[in-house]
């Protein structure tokens, strides 16, 4: 397999970053993962939107343009012959002086690899869910941006992990149900979807901003709403969004069964939809 590293296309087993770079040493990074689907980035500009809204909030200066990196990965799933897969790219700020400063830190690396996609089903993958014990803070800005420093989500996986489930639900500061460790987070009651706002401390999400865009085709009601814990056992439906499985519906919370809503289905079979008619790829323009 081939990895894009700074410009340049080497095997995986010589992608290799300093031992000093920042985002080994600190998290000091941002990284993406976008969906391939025969051979074209899903919602590139989306991605590429975040991933430069978020360099401009840790002043990181993006090596290559949106349109260079589209082209890079293009020729990098045309040279692994991985045309159905997830692109995870990476961007560090690099080498500087030691401490916390980024002071010196001038030359950013910017990798891009692949994985195997999963199979796009006619419905949806279910997961079993748990409350994590670890909290987000509300009204992080720094919650906006997909940045490299994940342990809060790290640690409530490997809680998952450990109660036999898929995903772990995390709650922010002021008691609110936010996302999953890996996934935005929706439920369905009485024919209305309700997912917290960008406020409460989210990731907004790319396949988040797609299910607004089917719900809104669709004619489903969507109201950005603080949801409690108590709210979710109550619900008629419970779906996470995330790009690597699109939509997948939630069939137990904390080992007890959850009710499972048709919007679920129909929302799931949209996005799907979204993705095999994507086979065009919008380019964006230079900066």
């Amino acid at each position: 397999m081939l990895v894009f590293l700074n410009g340049k296309f080497v095997p995986e087993e010589k992608a290799v970053v300093s031992v000093f770079d920042r985002s080994f040493l600190y998290g000091d990074g941002l990284f993406e993962a976008i969906r391939i689907v025969n051979g074209k980035p899903f919602r590139w500009p989306e991605h590429m939107q975040r991933l430069s809204q978020g360099a401009d909030f840790l002043k990181i200066k993006l090596p290559f343009s949106p349109a260079q990196l589209l082209a890079f990965a293009l020729e990098l799933v045309t040279k692994n012959q991985i045309p159905d897969s997830l692109l995870r790219l990476t961007l560090s700020r690099g080498i500087g002086a030691a401490g916390y400063s980024p002071k010196g830190a001038g030359k950013p690396v910017l990798v891009m690899s692949l994985r195997p996609a999963p199979k796009i089903t006619p419905k949806p993958p279910q997961w079993k869910l748990i409350t994590s014990s670890f909290h987000l803070p509300a009204n992080d800005l720094i919650a906006h941006f997909k940045t490299c420093n994940k342990l809060p989500q790290v640690l409530s996986r490997a809680e998952a992990d450990a109660a036999g489930a898929h995903e772990a639900l995390l709650s922010n500061t002021d008691g609110f149900v936010i996302e999953g460790a890996s996934s935005n987070l929706f439920c369905i009651k009485a024919g209305v979807m309700y997912t917290p706002p960008l406020k409460a401390g989210i990731l907004p999400g790319v396949t988040r901003a797609a299910v607004f865009e089917i719900t809104s085709r669709l004619k489903i009601p969507v109201h950005e709403k603080n949801i409690r814990l108590q709210q979710l056992a109550r619900a008629d439906g419970i779906f996470l969004s995330l790009s690597s499985l699109g939509i997948v519906e939630a069939k137990s919370l904390d080992g007890k069964n959850l009710k499972k809503s048709p919007l679920t289905t129909r929302i799931a079979n949209a996005y799907n939809e979204l993705l095999i008619n994507s086979s065009a790829c919008n380019r964006p323009s230079e900066p």
